[in-house]
């Protein structure tokens, strides 16, 4: 068991057995961090103290997200009897979660999918006309940074995670591949393979943040963090390429490297525990390691960091309980906490917020109940007693399954009508018959208190002997739909603005090596006369995409979600009135209609022919006099007799 830090001074680590053993590293800013170290020792405990105050408060939430994760699983633990049950015949059914709050999980992480997945994911625009191109740039760049590394999956967890724990967070990270690029040669060389923005999923189980500053004001606290698991080996590599790591090697020393910071809670995490957090490996094979990543908003002096009294971000990584292999301060240009949360049912005082599924934690246990009573209900019908009197008949003949059999009656019985006292079965009455019925309208009660309807969830209503209507259909489809869209406007404001925010920054800032970008769409003309486009791959370098920008958050709809089919009746009298087609721009108004219905691309179907000159009347007196003139010529040529 890793020892607990107790104060900066005296932080319960023994590092004396380790003075003997010096591996020379070279620490940042002249600090002296090497472990055992009075400046180790400081740091140590002041970072560990956050960890573990957050630790205390967020893990009162941990049964909650466990009681969420079963039903999420469809297991319910058997019981003796039905173990007893499954181990004679394993077709029997027992006790299970009627899922229907997963069902609602993927109806909210679907529409969150189509809201914000569209390509480009984080949309720029410039500022002024000379940020244009930039602008455009800065966007082509980072959506192939997201395609390369896979943000959509990082998101699509997010969105999960918000669902299921009442809170989403990642962290926005650059990220730098380095490794071998052939030659023309024959021969590799050293090369940086890919730079470029990244996402970091952050288990709710191992967050740790401020719990002073409600959840979704991250950036107002005084430090965040998080708990990640990885291996000693890794850690030794890694410190190869990575120059901001240290002290890796001093971990050897340490016998268990798992941290004990969740273990300070009264709850011990059945999920954590299963999925990440045994402590019971075995050595001998595997040798985890656990970090805790920190950002500290701190004054540089008064942490003996240097002679700053201005406030700082600063980055610090703890292994195992016990070494520092991680400070620098931050030095990033948005200046803050690279970490994005969402949590769209918060209510803006509290650290942590309530989920969906938790409110809707109760109702799902009500309707296993009764699906599960039902069940064992028809199972003791269907496996029914019977009562035998076995000096008038032979049991074992009884028992006998086999179609067409003889039951026997013993010498007592015979001649004498006695098979109704021989046999006698327990009648059992039917207590849950109205159960099924009852589960829906538990389930109706889900689906209005989580803000999904049948026609949202892929479902029509079922049950009653009228249609569904196209009236009924829009009204309770768009009902939802607005309550699906108000979760994905808080997710764009709390999350997907930060995250392309920083993207943005971080690419500004860091970006280092020339890229191509593919030209698609209708973008390329923007950038003709800027840039000289001229095929469909464009060289990007760093200095094209210093541009001033705003960052376009999606509005949370998702295609043709919520159109109405007005327009589309509009576009048909339109297009048939002689006298509207004179006022409309009946162009304008069919490109709208694919635009909000889900279309894409439409600029690449338009006719590459010049569109004929639309024809102006004007009256007859006007015509002829600009006829003489010479600015009238009639279509049939000069000796013609139509004008036109």
């Amino acid at each position: 068991m890793p020892s607990i830090i107790t104060s900066p001074d005296s932080p319960g680590i023994d590092f004396g057995s380790w003075d003997h053993h010096d591996f020379e590293y070279d620490y940042p800013a002249g600090l002296d961090l090497k472990p055992g170290s009075t400046q180790h020792k400081t740091i140590l405990g002041r970072v560990m103290r956050y960890g573990i105050e957050s630790a205390r408060v967020i893990s009162r939430r941990h049964r909650s997200w466990e009681d969420v994760d079963e039903k999420l699983t469809a297991y319910i633990p058997t019981t003796e009897k039905e173990k007893e049950i499954r181990d004679k015949d394993r077709r029997k059914p027992v006790s299970i979660v009627f899922p229907y709050s997963y069902a609602i999980l993927e109806t909210l992480v679907s529409y969150l999918v189509a809201a914000f997945f569209p390509e480009p994911i984080f949309r720029y625009e410039g500022m002024g006309p000379e940020d244009i191109a930039g602008a455009i740039l800065l966007e082509k760049v980072i959506n192939l940074h997201c395609n390369h590394n896979k943000v959509a999956l990082n998101l699509h967890t997010m969105f999960r995670d918000c669902s299921v724990y009442g809170f989403g967070v990642v962290s926005p990270q650059w990220v730098v591949k380095l490794g071998k690029k052939a030659t023309r040669e024959g021969t590799a060389q050293d090369a940086v393979l890919f730079e470029g923005n990244a996402l970091a999923n952050i288990d709710p189980y191992r967050y740790l943040p401020d719990p002073a500053m409600p959840i979704h004001d991250i950036q107002r606290g005084e430090y965040v963090g998080w708990m990640d698991r990885t291996n000693y080996m890794d850690m030794l590599a890694e410190e190869q390429v990575d120059d901001d790591l240290f002290n890796v090697r001093y971990l050897q020393y340490v016998s268990s490297k798992v941290s004990s910071i969740f273990g300070l809670s009264t709850h011990s995490s059945r999920r954590s525990s299963s999925r990440y957090w045994d402590i019971s490996l075995n050595r001998q094979v595997s040798d985890p390691v656990d970090q805790l990543h920190m950002y500290v908003k701190l004054i540089p002096k008064q942490w003996k960091l240097g002679n700053s009294d201005v406030p700082e971000k600063w980055l610090f990584t703890i292994a195992g309980d016990a070494v520092i292999i991680r400070a620098k301060p931050l030095g990033l240009n948005h200046n803050m906490f690279p970490v994005a949360i969402c949590a769209p049912d918060f209510d803006g005082y509290s650290p942590l917020a309530y989920s969906r599924l938790e409110i809707l934690g109760g109702m799902q246990t009500v309707v296993d109940w009764l699906f599960n009573s039902h069940i064992a209900n028809v199972r003791k019908a269907v496996n029914d007693k019977l009562i035998v009197d076995p000096f008038l008949i032979n049991v074992k003949d009884l028992e006998s399954s086999e179609p067409g059999g003889f039951v026997r009656m013993r010498r007592p019985a015979w001649g004498k009508s006695l098979i109704d006292s021989a046999v006698k079965q327990l009648g059992i009455t039917d207590i849950t018959a109205n159960n099924m019925r009852d589960v829906g309208a538990v389930i109706q009660y889900m689906q209005q208190v989580g803000g999904t309807d049948n026609p949202i969830m892929g479902s029509l209503r079922t049950g009653g002997p009228e249609r569904l209507t196209g009236a009924e259909y829009r009204g309770t489809a768009q009902g939802a739909i607005s309550r699906l869209e108000r979760i994905a406007k808080i997710v764009g404001v709390q999350a997907m603005q930060d995250i392309g925010y920083m993207f943005a920054h971080h690419t500004q800032q860091l970006m280092s090596e020339d890229m191509y970008v593919k030209a698609s769409g209708d973008w390329p003309k923007q950038l003709m006369q800027t840039l000289g486009v001229q095929n469909d791959r464009v060289k990007v370098s760093p200095r094209d995409i210093i541009a001033d920008y705003n960052l376009l958050v999606r509005d949370g709809s998702i295609p043709g979600g919520n159109f109405s089919d007005v327009f589309v009746q509009l576009f048909k009298i339109i297009s048939e009135n002689q006298q509207l087609l004179q006022t409309f721009d009946i162009v304008r108004v069919f490109e709208y209609i694919a635009v909000n219905a889900g279309a894409k691309n439409i600029d690449s179907f338009r006719l590459k022919q010049v569109p004929p000159v639309q024809p102006q009347i004007i009256p007859d007196e006007l015509a002829l006099a600009q006829a003489q003139l010479g600015n009238l010529v009639p279509i049939g040529g000069v000796n013609g007799t139509t004008a036109g």
